[in-house]
């Protein structure tokens, strides 16, 4: 019997704002256990809850650019459960009029080919849990509640998607999409952006889905795809072995690669929600939300679109580039500088990627200024460095930030441009080597080459390859 793979995703995704999303304390990342923390958001009692105006505007912005309606009268809820990381006991989220309803992302069909959308069933706003920190040595567990009220948009998919390859690319131009609003970082090894996978199989060809299960915060794109299809195997082989899938919360362990089941899942009417006593309904304004979409920036899809029209890049250079909104940015701002694409595509695929590569460094992590890469790419192109002085420049700028000018003054790499001065160390090249300059006058094309290469070497590289070439060929007649 063949099955077909039926997958929903649950994203949950911290906002890029300085303070939570109920109260003034900071979202910085790290810091000292419970030094991020305050009356509010570790719940002490009697302390009232006031929602941060730009995690509201940061849903309208998400849900505009994910094509979804905006619920313009929205409230919260009170989602009743105890966990340990969660100190009052209760969640503040969205059930019943969440802000952003019935949107979509298309990405490629993998099954029948072609695109298809996958649709968004709601966007809501909620508070973030602390962190359990399991201590093996003290055998207990601690807990962290730095990251209590972080403000998190969960984005709610249909189960459209069919394969581990969609629910990858999902994500991934989901991902893209937050960055380029502004939203969040989606920096996902730090848990900015993570999801809840819930899978089912049913027979090819029925309309009934199977029972489903979820696998929760799972934060790399790698272990998306490992825990979709193996669940998916897994709940095969239950089947086929005359077993029944059972609706439960199970947890991906992608180092072993398989999931164990942590608890029976919950449905909506476990968590007794009730709406926030504490907190007033939100009720927006057409003028609010307009002037939200007015000031969308240029969105990923589109932006490729551009590059391949305006700048003639291909779909090769775009995905490189696109990995990362850290590389479009530098990119934008080098195109500006040289008025070059081509030449700002390679540099940014080539020596950048290479050393990012080799000193493992994520593209958010670069630390040089945006002005660099540009300047170094207008010194080649105007023959004042050479392309291998160009690398070494580039060198310093990636590991000291230098300024890419005074590098090349500081260090003596301009490149010599007095025609005499070439020329006279070129003849005196060709008075060293005369046995190369009778081989050559005697037909032998290997010796012009090498003739090119001693001249470059005396020059110590300073000079521009295609001069040297023409004046040797004059000397030489």
């Amino acid at each position: 019997m063949e099955y077909s793979t039926v997958c929903g995703l649950e994203v949950h995704t911290e906002l890029a704002t300085k303070t939570k999303i109920f109260c003034s304390c900071t979202t910085e990342f790290g810091g000292e256990p419970n030094t991020h923390v305050c009356e509010i958001c570790s719940g002490m009692p009697g302390t009232l809850p006031v929602l941060n105006e730009k995690v509201l505007e940061f849903a309208v912005r998400t849900g505009l650019a994910t094509n979804c309606e905006i619920t313009m009268y929205n409230k919260f809820d009170r989602k009743n459960y105890f966990y340990p990381d969660l100190p009052k006991a209760y969640q503040i989220s969205q059930l019943y009029l969440p802000i952003c309803r019935n949107g979509y992302i298309e990405i490629n069909d993998s099954i029948n080919g072609g695109k298809k959308k996958v649709r968004i069933h709601e966007i809501h706003m909620e508070e973030d849990a602390g962190k359990l920190i399991h201590d093996e040595w003290s055998d207990c567990t601690l807990v962290n509640y730095n990251r209590c009220g972080v403000p998190l948009l969960e984005i709610v998919s249909e189960p459209d998607i069919a394969s581990a390859d969609e629910a990858v690319e999902y994500v991934e131009k989901l991902r893209s999409i937050l960055q380029f609003c502004g939203v969040s970082d989606c920096k996902m090894q730090e848990g900015s952006l993570r999801a809840d996978v819930n899978v089912s199989v049913m027979e090819k060809g029925s309309s009934e889905f199977g029972t489903r299960t979820e696998m929760k915060n799972i934060n790399s794109f790698k272990a998306i795809h490992n825990a979709i299809e193996c669940e998916a195997q897994r709940q095969i082989e239950l089947i086929e072995d005359g077993g029944k899938v059972v609706q439960e919360t199970r947890r991906w362990d992608d180092a072993k690669g398989s999931s164990y089941a942590m608890r029976s899942k919950e449905d909506a009417q476990d968590y007794k929600y009730f709406p926030d006593p504490d907190l007033p309904p939100v009720q927006l304004t057409d003028e609010y939300v307009n002037s939200i979409k007015n000031n969308l920036p240029e969105l990923p899809e589109a932006k490729k679109a551009r590059y391949i029209a305006e700048f003639g890049l291909s779909e090769y250079d775009i995905s490189m580039i696109f990995s990362s909104v850290a590389y479009v940015k530098l990119f934008e701002r080098t195109v500006e500088i040289t008025n070059s694409p081509k030449d700002s595509a390679n540099w940014i695929m080539g020596e950048l990627m290479k050393m990012m590569n080799e000193n493992q460094l994520l593209p958010e992590n670069m630390n040089f200024r945006a002005d660099s890469l540009g300047e170094i790419i207008n010194l080649l192109n105007g023959n004042k460095i050479s392309r291998d002085s160009a690398k070494k420049v580039f060198k310093a700028v990636f590991e000291e930030d230098v300024i890419p000018a005074d590098y090349v003054k500081a260090n003596n790499m301009e490149m010599v441009s007095d025609t005499g001065a070439i020329k006279a160390v070129i003849e005196e090249v060709i008075s060293n080597n005369q046995k190369a300059v009778d081989e050559y006058k005697g037909g032998k094309e290997a010796s012009f080459n090498f003739l090119i290469g001693q001249s470059m070497r005396a020059l110590r590289g300073k000079a521009p390859a295609a001069e040297v070439t023409k004046i040797l060929k004059e000397i030489l007649g």
